[in-house]
């Protein structure tokens, strides 16, 4: 074979033919899914999640039992064990301080922190963000990606060859590992980002250490920026979205798969790595990525100050003949919340500030229009069982371009936040677990007889 010939091209060119045949073979007809009761996605047709286990740690309540009994959507809560989120948030807020590591806290270990346990904690934290020797060159540094979330995966699933204890499964060592990571995930994701950068656009390749008096937040963005400053503002914004990020119930996909591979008994890598691998979907963590690239592309085909202008493009994007041709409006509607997420309520009240600070209110009021516009035109389109709101997508990712983050790093960031959930998710598993998670899947092939090589067409 000559050298120009790579093995895997090669096979690309014939496999055409065989991927419209894997296809067509694993097709299962619609009526099928009735006739055995299934729920898709582990989903009603209202929506409702299938109840596959119990948690402690967080609570999604999108509707409530009226007067008459019956059961109506509502404005959504969203509960850290048992606080309401609005609370926590208005808490740190009022009190001028970062709020990320004291939700870390109270998600690991189920109360808030006193000053004391706080301060300690932040010192722990501070002593982990530090990566073993030679990491960054001989990991990082030694195969760039183009894609942050592989750096992370990769980096995880690497740290376990440093770990002596990678395998110990007690809570006191998974603790220590999820803390570990938790701290070392900002510096994973900055500096594969740097690489990148230097790598692929030829950039300075700049590399700052995390500073031990700040917060996680301040880190991010004293690592990221070539000259290490931000404002006040800034840093209080990020801060906010880890939050906001930091936990969304057993339910969604990503923490759902961390509780499926921890109860299979492996180790703390291989479950976060797998919850990685779940984040980074367009249709989970990704989704911010793809409303930042729809808004660029509805901005360039449609008179912003035109409300018919906007609704056709837009019913363009849900006939399949527009954007990227998903028929998919990003950031709108949510698998749980109908009339709000509240985690997007918490976030628009703190953009304009923001968005006036970096001389965007245009873009900001382009938004608020698209978050107006786009739920009457899906309801008129689509056949709904529930309401469709902005959900915590569409306006993470206008506060990350307002930071100046690249959009390479928005769902690392996510991953960075989504860390202490998971973490507590995973001790959750082990600590009432014993049985591997294993759903039942109905089989519906039809039977046909083994046909000999010889006689088959």
């Amino acid at each position: 074979m000559p050298k120009s010939e790579n093995p895997k091209q090669l096979v690309a060119k014939r496999i055409k033919g065989l991927a419209n045949l894997a296809r067509k073979s694993t097709i299962i007809k619609e009526e099928y899914y009735e006739q055995h009761d299934c729920k898709r996605g582990l989903r009603d047709i209202n929506g409702q999640g299938v109840v596959v286990g119990l948690t402690e740690i967080s609570e999604i309540i999108a509707s409530k039992v009226n007067d008459k009994g019956v059961r109506e959507p509502c404005h959504g809560e969203l509960y850290y064990r048992g606080i309401l989120l609005d609370d926590i948030v208005k808490g740190f807020i009022r009190e001028k301080r970062f709020g990320f590591e004291e939700v870390t806290y109270l998600l690991l270990f189920g109360k808030l922190p006193s000053a004391d346990e706080l301060t300690q904690f932040n010192d722990m934290l501070a002593k982990l963000r530090t990566l073993p020797s030679g990491f960054l060159r001989d990991v990082i540094m030694k195969r760039p990606s183009v894609d942050m979330m592989n750096v992370l995966q990769r980096s995880v699933l690497t740290l376990y060859a440093y770990d002596d204890n990678a395998d110990d499964i007690s809570i006191e060592n998974v603790l220590l590992q999820c803390m570990d990571l938790i701290a070392k995930f900002p510096m994973l994701s900055v500096y594969g980002y740097h690489v990148f950068k230097h790598y692929y656009d030829d950039g300075s390749l700049i590399i700052h250490n995390p500073d031990p008096s700040m917060s996680t937040a301040e880190n991010i963005l004293r690592m990221l920026r070539p000259d290490g400053l931000y404002s006040p503002l800034e840093a209080k914004l990020l801060d906010l979205c880890l939050v906001l990020h930091a936990e969304h119930g057993g339910g969604n996909n990503s923490t759902f798969t961390d509780h499926v591979v921890s109860s299979s008994g492996t180790d703390t890598y291989s479950a976060i790595a797998a919850s990685l691998g779940s984040l980074k979907g367009p249709r989970h963590g990704g989704a911010n990525v793809k409303v930042i690239k729809m808004m660029e592309d509805i901005r360039a085909h449609v008179n912003p100050d035109s409300d018919a202008s906007i609704e056709s493009y837009l019913n363009q994007i849900l006939d399949k003949k527009a954007f990227d041709n998903s028929g998919l409006i990003y950031g709108m509607g949510h698998a749980v919340y109908s009339i709000s997420d509240p985690r997007a309520k918490i976030l628009k009240s703190f953009i304009k500030p923001l968005a006036i600070e970096k001389g965007l209110e245009e873009e900001y009021r382009f938004y608020r229009k698209i978050e107006t516009i786009a739920p009457q035109v899906i309801a008129a389109k689509r056949k709904m069982y529930k309401g469709v709101s902005a959900n915590i997508d569409f306006y993470s990712g206008l506060i990350y371009r307002l930071l100046g983050i690249p959009t390479e790093l928005f769902t690392p960031i996510f991953a960075m936040a989504r860390m202490s959930g998971w973490s507590a998710h995973r001790i959750e598993e082990l600590s009432n677990g014993g049985k591997i998670i294993r759903p039942a899947y109905d089989a519906v092939a039809e039977h046909s007889p083994y046909v000999k090589l010889s006689e088959r067409k």
